[in-house]
C-alpha cells in the first residue's frame, strides 16, 4: 500500500470496529482531538555531540514541559527493538540528554526508564547498550515492563472479523504516567518508517514467559509464539498479517498508547531494510515536540519519505490525533528545508 485514502481507511475500520466493542473498562478508547486551526511547535537541532543535540533540542520547551509533567511520574520509554543490534536502538548518550534536560528543568524525583525489548531479555539489553552507566549518574530506575502488571486492548488481524487480545503493561496507558518516547530515526520493512508513536504502541505491549495462548488457530498461535518455548509476543500480533492491519492496529491503540513528549535522534539514522538489516546514513539531527504526531509527521519529511506512504500516520492525522499539515507546524532553531536526507526504505510485502 503506498497510498493510504479514505477508502483504506474505511475499509479497515470496519473490521476495527469489531475489535473496539471488546474493550474493557480499563481499556475504552479515549476520543481526543487536535482543533482544526490549531498549530504545533517542533525542535529541529543539529550537533556534533548527541547528548548536547539532545538538551538543546529540548531546550525551547522547558517551561512548558515542566508544566505538562506536573507531579505524574516520568516515563522514558527507548527504542529498543533487537539486543544485539546498536543502530536500531535508542544510544545511552540519547538518554543522557534527556536525563540532563530533565534535571535542568528539576524533573527528575520520579523517573524511570521503561522497555520490553522486541526480541531477547530486556535487562539483557540494557546492559548490552550501557543503560546501567545512568544509574550513577542519575536517580532513576530501569524497569522491565515484562514484568509489570497488565491490561488487555484488543487488535485485529487482516480478513478476521474478530478481535484479539494484547496484553500491555499497565503503566503505559495510566493516566499518572508522563510519557516520553525517545526513539531512532529508522526505516522499518514492515510500514517504511519508525517514529515515537510506533515506539509506544510497540513497547508497550508485553512478552508472557510461561503462558501458552488459549486459541486453536494454529496459524496465528505459529504467528505469536518467540523462539523461546511458552512465550508470547504480543507485539507479533499488532502486525495484523498485513499491511492494512498492521497499519489499522498501530491507530487503533494510540487513542491510549501515544507520548506525551516526542523525542527522535536522527544523528545517525537508518535507511534500507530496517530494523533489523538495514544501513546507517548519517544525518546529525535531533526533532522533539509535545505534539507527537507533528513530530513523526517532521521526521517523515527529514527522511525525504512521501507522507502518503506512511498509512498509520495518515490514519491518525483523519482523526485528528494532533498536526500533521506542515503549515501549521511551526519550526523551531533549525529549518526543515536544510536537513532533507533521501532515505531509501524497502518494504516486505507479505502474501
Amino acid at each position: 500500500m503506498s497510498t493510504f485514502n479514505r477508502k483504506n481507511f474505511l475499509r479497515t475500520s470496519m473490521v476495527g470496529g469489531v475489535a473496539a466493542s471488546f474493550f474493557n473498562h480499563k481499556s475504552v478508547i479515549a476520543t481526543y482531538s487536535i482543533p482544526e486551526n490549531s498549530s504545533s511547535q517542533v525542535s529541529i537541532t543539529t550537533d556534533d555531540n548527541r547528548a548536547d543535540m539532545v538538551f538543546h533540542t529540548l531546550k525551547p520547551f522547558s517551561k512548558q514541559i515542566k508544566q505538562a509533567i506536573g507531579n505524574p511520574r516520568v516515563i522514558i520509554k527507548p527504542n529498543n527493538e533487537l539486543i544485539y543490534v546498536p543502530l536500531a536502538c535508542t544510544r545511552v548518550d540519547t538518554l543522557d540528554g534527556v536525563l540532563k534536560f530533565l534535571q535542568s528543568i528539576n524533573k527528575l524525583d520520579n523517573v524511570i526508564i521503561a522497555e520490553s525489548i522486541a526480541s531477547g531479555s530486556t535487562l539483557e539489553g540494557f546492559k548490552n547498550y550501557g543503560y546501567f552507566d545512568l544509574l550513577s549518574k542519575y536517580p532513576v530506575k530501569l524497569v522491565d515492563l515484562d514484568a509489570e502488571t497488565y491490561d488487555v486492548m484488543y487488535v485485529v488481524i487482516e480478513k478476521e472479523m474478530k478481535p484479539f487480545p494484547v496484553r500491555v503493561a499497565s503503566i503505559m496507558p495510566n493516566s499518572n504516567s508522563y510519557i516520553i518516547s525517545v526513539a531512532r530515526m529508522k526505516t522499518h520493512s514492515s510500514f517504511v518508517a519508525s517514529f515515537s508513536l510506533k515506539n509506544i504502541v510497540f513497547g508497550a505491549p508485553i512478552k508472557d514467559i510461561g503462558f501458552t495462548f488459549f486459541s486453536e488457530d494454529k496459524r496465528f498461535s505459529a504467528n505469536v509464539v518467540e523462539t523461546k518455548p511458552n512465550t508470547v509476543s504480543y507485539k507479533r500480533i499488532i502486525h495484523g498479517d498485513g499491511f492494512p492491519g498492521i497499519n489499522y492496529n498501530i491507530f487503533s491503540l494510540a487513542w491510549q498508547l501515544h507520548p506525551h513528549l516526542a523525542l527522535m535522534d536522527g544523528y545517525e539514522g537508518m535507511e534500507g531494510n530496517g530494523p533489523t538489516l538495514g544501513t546507517p546514513i548519517e544525518h546529525r539531527i535531533c526533532v522533539a515536540s509535545q505534539d507527537w504526531l507533528a513530530a513523526d509527521r517532521v521526521g517523515i519529511e527529514l527522511m525525504g519519505i512521501h507522507f502518503s506512504k506512511v498509512g498509520y500516520l495518515n490514519f491518525c492525522t483523519q482523526a485528528g490525533m494532533g498536526v500533521a499539515d506542515l503549515n501549521k507546524i511551526e519550526i523551531v532553531v533549525e529549518n526543515i528545508a536544510d536537513h532533507i536526507k533521501n532515505t531509501s526504505f524497502l518494504i516486505i510485502m507479505k502474501k
